[in-house]
Parts: C-alpha cells; structure tokens; sequence
C-alpha cells in the first residue's frame, strides 16, 4: 500500500475540521485512489481529527451546529472507506456482530461513526441503530440480529442514565447474559461502566476494537 501524500493529508484533515463535506469526501477519494490503505485513511486522519472536533465541542470551543458539520464530512468519508474496503476483500470472515447506537436522549453521531467504520474494517458485522436509540430499540435489534456486542454510546451528560436504562432492560427481561454490552462516548469513563454493569469501557475507536475482540476471544 502507498504512503499518505502529505498534502492530501493536510487537506482532508482541513476539511473534516471544517465541515466541509464534498470536499472532505473529494480529498478521500483523491487519497484512496493512490492506493492508500482505507485503515490508513480512519487512523490516520478520521480518529485524530474528528476526536479533536469533539474534545473541542465538549470544551465549549465550537458549537452544536460545527460538530454535526464535522460528523457530516466524517460520514461522507466513513462511506468512501468502507466501500473501498469492502472493494479490498478484507475481513471477509465475520468475527461477530455488534450492534451500535447512541441512547435515548442523545443526538451525536461522530465517535460511534468512527467505532462502526472500525469494527467493520476488523471484521465485524455492525448493525447501527444510529441516534436517540430506546432500551427496546437495543433489545429487540440485538434478539434479531443475534448480536454479539451492544455498544451504548452517550456524549452527552444527560444521556448517561440512558445507558442504565438499557442495561437495566436486559436484566429485567432475564437477557443480560446473552449479550457483552460495552458503552462509551465523551460523558462515559470506566468508574460509570462499571456502576451501571457495563462489560466494558472503550476510551476511544481504536480501543473499542480491541475491547471488543477480547470479549468475544479473537
């Protein structure tokens, strides 16, 4: 596989930073079409750049509208990489199947986007259930679809409860066993994981994987 070109580099990190999505997605393509390794691309450029635009919205620093501009470009880059990897054959052999989502209440799409894109690319069959997602919603999805994982992501604050919720479900409904479900997001640290009875905590994408292959023994 090529090396990244530094400009293009530059580029897409602009433009991700930005919002800007026709042109993020222009400057992935340029980067791919050069033979560059679609992981490189979400590592590389993805990860750093969007967790930078959520520590800065967390910070105060940008606002509501900036962030869901910057998860908008990521998303349109998300798909570039995911069809080129598809395109690639990797990770033909499923390793299992998670299902994402961010819990009731909660709105924001860039981590989980990147976890999904991740988990994908490492071999994962990922159903995400995408925003504002309700206990049953996680519950029902994860019966149908014999899932592996749950992952409960949950920005901001107030949606934490959420993710007791959820858990809270799986037990009452006699399921919890069933299912390794892990959380994550700007408001989640280990300490709230494992008060509500989280299988585990993912800091970040990257570590998320690797959580999530542990769990199930790759």
């Amino acid at each position: 596989m090529a090396e990244m070109p530094e400009a293009l580099r530059t580029k897409l990190t602009a433009a991700l930073r930005q919002g800007l999505a026709g042109e993020a997605e222009a400057f992935a393509r340029q980067i791919l079409d050069a033979g560059v390794d679609p992981l490189d691309v979400v590592q590389e450029v993805l990860v750093p750049t969007l967790t930078k635009v959520g520590e800065r919205f967390q910070h105060f620093e940008i606002y509501l509208p900036e962030l869901m501009m910057a998860g908008n470009a990521g998303q349109r880059v998300t798909a570039l990489v995911e069809e080129a990897t598809l395109a690639a054959g990797k990770a033909s052999t499923s390793l299992g199947t998670a299902v994402l989502g961010q819990v009731k209440g909660d709105i924001h799409d860039i981590g989980r986007n990147i976890v999904r894109t991740l988990l994908s690319a490492h071999g994962f069959e990922v159903v995400d259930l995408g925003r504002d997602v309700a206990a049953s919603a996680f519950l029902e999805v994860a019966q149908k679809e014999k899932a592996d994982i749950v992952g409960l992501s949950a920005l901001m604050t107030t949606a934490l409860p959420a993710q007791r919720r959820t858990i809270s479900l799986f037990n009452e409904v006699g399921r919890r066993a069933d299912y390794k479900i892990i959380v994550g997001g700007g408001a989640v640290n280990q300490e709230w994981a494992d008060e509500i009875g989280a299988d585990g905590y993912a800091p970040d994408a990257a570590s998320a994987v690797e959580l999530c292959k542990g769990l199930i023994g790759v």
